[in-house]
Parts: C-alpha cells; structure tokens; sequence
C-alpha cells in the first residue's frame, strides 16, 4: 500500500463520509440537544472502529462471504434506524439551556453513536467492498491486517472531523431559531427513518 493508495481512499472516503446519512442525521440531533456532540461523535467513531478491529482480524471478509449474515446485519441496522428515527421526529430537539441534553446522559449518548455506525449500512459497504480494494494483498510492505487498520484509522479519523463540525454547526448556526432547529431535527429523524425503511422494504423484495 502506497501513497496514492492512501490519498485514493482518503478521497473516495471524504466522498462517503460527507454524503448526508445516518451519522449527520445523529451528529444533528446531538447538536441540538445540548452539549452532547463530542459524546455522540465519539459513539459513532467507537462503532467504526469496531468494524476496523472485525476487519482487521478477517471477519469482514466472513460477513461479506455470508449473503445471510451480512442480510441480518443490514435489516438489523435498518430496523433500529426506524425506531430512532420515530423517536427524533416524536420529540425534536431544540437548541437552548443545558437542562434539555439528550436522554441517556453521555453514556447514553456514546453507546446510541456506537450502535447507529456499528450497524450502519453505509459503514458495512466501506469495509466489506470499498477498502479491500485498497490493500495490497501480494507484495505489500505491510501485513494485510496492517494495512487494514490503517485504512480503518484514517475512515475514523474522517469521520471525526467532519461529524464534529456538522454537529457544532448545527448548534451554532440553529442556537436562537428554535423553529428552524426544530425543523431540521425533524429532518433528520425523517432521514433516519426513511433509509431504515427503504432498507428493509428492499430486503423484502
């Protein structure tokens, strides 16, 4: 694995990462909710770097050899996207004292993260299609579990960057227009449960 090896997947994964999902519909809701971004964001690295550390140890290329393990998976995460995302839009958030953080605590909060990227469908892509291709399987420098943690390392670190910055945006921006911030979470909570439900109606076909 070369330079241009690195600088093609930090490219493709930006490209990934910034595309609206689950994880900008959290780091949102997080935004608005009180001081509860870098718990939130930091749920959300944890759970990709559970799937480094499953990648890394050759169970990523087990899941993507099990049409059937990898189908439970991607209907397990869609389901639980729906009953967040039905939460969101049952009670927006807003923007305002610290007396209105998100329930759970930060314990709560990480753990919630963990389990929206940790089932991501988007976050089984990545590390089951996109990143094998960037491994050098025969005549690497670097062991492939190496390499693989490397990649993984550098998709987290994307992913802190730019969640962090959408959540502290949000808050920032949406601080004093309660409507606005009200309506944007509601957004979220539409998209969380819209990609769940598309999901599992394409799994039922």
């Amino acid at each position: 694995m070369d330079s241009g090896s690195l600088i093609s997947f930090l490219a493709i994964d930006l490209l990934l990462v910034c595309v609206p999902g689950a994880d900008w519909a959290y780091a949102i809701a997080a935004g608005l909710r009180g001081r509860s971004v870098a718990a939130a964001v930091g749920g959300l690295v944890a759970g990709y770097a559970l799937h480094t550390l499953l990648a890394a140890a050759g169970l990523a290329v087990l899941v993507a050899g099990s049409p059937v393990l990898l189908t439970a998976l991607t209907v397990a995460g869609a389901g639980y996207l729906v009953w967040l995302g039905w939460g969101v839009l049952r009670r927006p958030g807003v923007p305002g004292a610290d007396e209105e953080p998100m329930r759970g605590g930060g314990a709560g909060v990480f753990l919630r993260g963990a389990t929206i990227s940790g089932l991501n469908p988007k976050g089984l892509l990545l590390y089951l299609s996109v990143l094998p291709q960037f491994l050098a399987v025969d005549g690497g420098r670097l062991p492939v579990p190496v390499q693989t943690a490397a990649l993984g390392l550098l998709h987290m670190a994307c992913c802190a960057a730019v969640y962090l910055t959408v959540g502290v945006l949000a808050r920032a921006v949406l601080r004093a227009r309660p409507a606005a911030a009200r309506a944007v979470t509601r957004t979220s909570g539409a998209a969380m449960l819209g990609i769940g439900a598309f999901l599992l109606v394409q799994h039922a076909l």
